[in-house]
């Protein structure tokens, strides 16, 4: 098997290296079709993402619950419940895919066609695949018709589900939605979880194996950079300062952006992406609404980008939005900068108490470059550049397999794993399977407890830096058989 064509030089193994680890995991008696398959798994890079689009109360989130077989995108009779995350992870047929779940918000004076039209707009942009779902007891609507319109627009692939079909009975209404034009209506309940398996083997079929990496100076582009952050942290004015011109309308009323606009822009003698994403709609009022499509703008941003600049106001108190924000990135597993702007307005006092928030709520990305700004004056704006190169150097770094299992050899003799039910689980050896991010598959002979994988991702990000990028540890135990035979 050629791990280095299938995954793409950068952060895959070579044959030779391949090879030899190959006969390390034959030699320490594991599985060798399972070794190959966690490799595969933890080098995939970007996962392919799907959109679930519909007007509301058609159960989109219902669907999502059982596509990815648990209860996590909040369901609710009444619309408008905001959601924190709006992106999930999924698996069918041994297949990974990531799921953008646009939730029926109903718009307030505009009508349901607006809220519709954009949150749809928002996630077919990110996706990959679009997965429309329609209430067949009811049939198509108005605003069916005006998303099928957008949807034909984007040219992106679409699996048509007719909900709610709970029996035979049902299936004669789901026929009559060939009439969208959108191909075959897949008749499914997402409450009684009847007709999913169909619908997913369609969902395969219509997304890639792996998304088309349109970002990366392999393919001579410029690097995509996220700005990202809650509504007025001057995203929009940050933006403007480094492009050294107004290119984006600013405002002080939050969510004055309208639609995500990108930007080329020469910084530190090199041309830059820059998704702005301070976007909300100005006509969206309702605050549950304005967050909702907040999160889900950022969360198609950041699916887009490569590095995610999160900007916080460094005036205010650390929220649980931008809480928020910085997992989403991470979750993502994309480079992070963090930028603390409107640094010119804080007195001594206020540097303080900032200082024991970031040492008290933000210890899990420490790893993160900082950057003190201010959009405004433009203060400390060459510091960007650098902080972004550093996060994208550690996103894309790679540790030969020789060298990681000196480092874990090291590691299990100067601090082997606690003794837990008189036994000894330690870390047998290990690789890097992939970058951006880096994901490591360490093999072990028992299972190992959550603070001894904690501090073994510290020591990796001492002893090899990965400064700005979050690292994806996953550990495989070996079955209870006889050595190698």
């Amino acid at each position: 098997m050629d791990i280095e064509n299938e995954y793409g030089e950068v952060g895959a193994l070579g044959d030779v290296e391949y090879a030899e680890f190959m006969e390390l995991a034959a030699e320490e008696g594991f599985d060798l079709d399972e070794v190959a398959g966690d490799l595969a798994a933890a080098g995939h890079g970007p996962l392919p993402v799907l959109a679930v689009v519909g007007r509301p109360n058609v159960g989109k989130s219902t669907l999502v619950n059982r596509i990815i077989g648990r209860r996590e995108a909040v369901v609710e009779d009444k619309p408008g419940v905001t959601r924190d995350r709006v992106t999930y992870e999924a698996t069918w047929n041994g297949r990974r895919f990531k799921i953008v779940d646009t939730g029926g918000w109903e718009q307030d004076v505009l009508g349901i066609d607006a809220s519709v039209a954009a949150q749809a707009e928002y996630a077919i942009s990110a996706a990959d695949a679009v997965v429309f779902v329609v209430d067949s007891t009811v049939g198509a609507t108005d605003t069916d018709e005006a998303v099928v319109r957008l949807l034909r627009k984007a040219g992106k692939p679409v699996v048509l589900a007719a909900n709610k079909v709970d029996g035979p009975s049902g299936e004669a209404d789901a026929t009559a939605l060939w009439n969208l034009g959108l191909g075959e209506p897949y008749p499914v309940s997402s409450l009684h979880g009847r007709g999913t398996g169909d619908l997913l083997d369609a969902i395969l079929e219509a997304l890639p194996e792996a998304p088309a990496q349109t970002f990366g100076e392999a393919l001579g582009g410029p690097r995509r950079v996220a700005l990202i952050g809650r509504p007025n942290v001057g995203k929009s004015s940050l933006l403007n300062k480094v492009a050294g011109e107004d290119r984006v309308v600013v405002n002080e009323v939050a969510g004055t952006t309208r639609d995500p606009v990108d930007e080329l822009i020469q910084l530190g003698g090199k041309t830059w992406k820059f998704v702005d994403t301070a976007g909300i709609r100005r006509r969206v009022h309702l605050q549950e609404g304005a967050d909702y499509y907040a999160s889900l703008r950022t969360a198609a941003a950041v699916e887009k980008a490569e590095v995610a600049v999160i900007l916080i106001d460094g005036t205010e108190s650390i929220s649980v939005q931008d809480l928020r924000i910085i997992t989403m990135a991470v979750e993502a597993g994309r480079a992070v900068v963090i930028a603390y702007n409107k640094w010119d307005q804080l007195d001594e006092e206020r540097r303080y108490y900032l200082e024991r928030e970031i040492e008290r709520d933000l210890v899990q990305v420490q790893w993160a470059p900082r950057v003190n700004v201010s959009a405004l004056t433009g203060r400390h704006m060459e510091k960007l550049v650098p902080a972004i190169e550093t996060a994208l150097e550690g996103w894309e770094t790679r540790v030969p397999t020789g060298r990681l299992n000196a480092f874990l050899g090291e590691i299990v003799a100067s601090h082997p794993h606690p003794i837990r039910g008189g036994k000894q689980p330690r870390i047998l050896f290990g690789t890097q399977a992939g970058t951006k991010p880096p994901r490591f598959v360490l093999f072990a002979s028992g299972f190992l407890e959550a603070g001894y994988r904690r501090f073994i991702e510290r020591r990796l990000r001492e002893e090899f830096g990965f400064e700005g990028t979050p690292i994806q540890v996953s550990v495989r135990v070996r079955e209870k058989r006889g050595r190698k035979k």
